[in-house]
């Protein structure tokens, strides 16, 4: 009867250390596997001042790229379907606009036309469905679409589809004074309204792709009206321009999930200090969509190769992740 106690008392004591380590876990939708453990024991070094890799929280700077990285990219980047959205309410007004290749196919359903018209395509559609708006008006007019708006097939809304394990590693990462940005090749101004209450990452935190801006007075009030001259493309070589730009820092760590975020992870890692750069790879069929190589979105070729040669973890999204989406946590 004693054995059996003890027994008892043994099973419930271990039972509490698991629910204690769980309670503790800071990556609890991450499976406990190398990945995971090699991200935190570089956490843990670099923010241990007994460590000979001690970086001082000033420079505990980590960017992470948006699409395909904090939220979901396919069918095709979630920013297009917004100007979309834009395109077939001015349509009504001009019928004419729906008439234009590729729009035109892609107002009907039919997004393939669209994404082999390449970046130039993309960069009109962008421009010309919100040119003449002051900046203010498009923000507001983000937030409400992100509010209402749902992906086509996922049925759900588009800030739905941003990833609980980054959720998590953007907080983890906060609380060891490591400081965020997102660095999108999406429109700046299109991510900024949103961030924050996404992701707790502040519209100054944020850094993306953007049009010329002009200042002008209406109606004796002073603003800033959106031009269709590209001023920025944040993209490729150019994330770690951009990032020298706004931040002025080099970052330590760095997440992405494409060829486009490949400079970016080489120039974090690219000297003798402390650094980590992270590949998200899509490997989920299931949950999420699974693609790499041949994809037209978020492509991820050479990175796969270079991330092997430079030893940089690559998450896999369907064996690393317990969850991909928050509301999975409901369910």
């Amino acid at each position: 009867m004693l054995s059996r106690i003890k027994l008892i008392i043994i099973s419930i004591s271990i039972l509490g250390a698991f629910k204690a380590y769980a309670d503790n876990d800071p990556l609890p939708s991450w499976n406990n596997g190398d990945t995971k453990q090699s991200i935190i024991s570089f956490v843990n070094q670099v923010t241990d001042k007994n460590s000979p890799h001690y970086v001082p929280v000033a420079e505990r700077i980590v960017t992470l790229d948006n699409d395909g990285t904090l939220w979901s990219e396919q069918p095709m980047y979630f920013q297009l379907y917004f100007a979309l959205d834009r395109l077939q309410k001015l349509a009504i007004k001009d019928p004419k606009l729906a008439e234009q290749e590729p729009y035109a196919a892609a107002l009907k359903g039919d997004i393939k036309p669209l994404l082999a018209a390449g970046d130039e395509a993309l960069l009109y559609l962008a421009s010309h469905t919100f040119t003449g708006m002051t900046v203010s008006e498009y923000h507001q007019m983000v937030e409400t679409w992100v509010s209402t708006a749902k992906h086509p097939t996922k049925d759900k809304l588009f800030t739905e589809l941003v990833y609980q394990p980054m959720i998590e590693m953007i907080n983890y990462l906060k609380a060891n004074d490591f400081k965020p940005y997102i660095v999108s090749g999406g429109g700046i101004e299109f991510v900024r309204p949103w961030a924050e209450k996404v992701y707790g990452i502040p519209p100054e935190q944020v850094i993306g792709s953007s049009f010329k801006t002009e200042y002008q007075m209406h109606d004796g009030k002073a603003v800033l009206i959106k031009k269709a001259e590209l001023q920025f493309v944040n993209d490729k070589n150019m994330k770690p321009v951009a990032i020298n730009h706004h931040i002025g820092r080099k970052p330590i760590m760095a997440f992405g999930n494409s060829d486009g975020d490949l400079a970016m992870l080489h120039w974090t890692t690219s000297d003798s200090t402390p650094s980590m750069s992270v590949y998200i790879h899509h490997t989920d069929a299931t949950r999420e969509w699974a693609y790499d190589r041949d994809s037209p979105i978020g492509q991820l070729d050479q990175g796969l190769i270079d991330a092997k040669q430079n030893s940089w973890p690559v998450v896999d999204m369907k064996n690393d992740w317990k969850v991909v989406y928050p509301y999975e946590l409901k369910q």
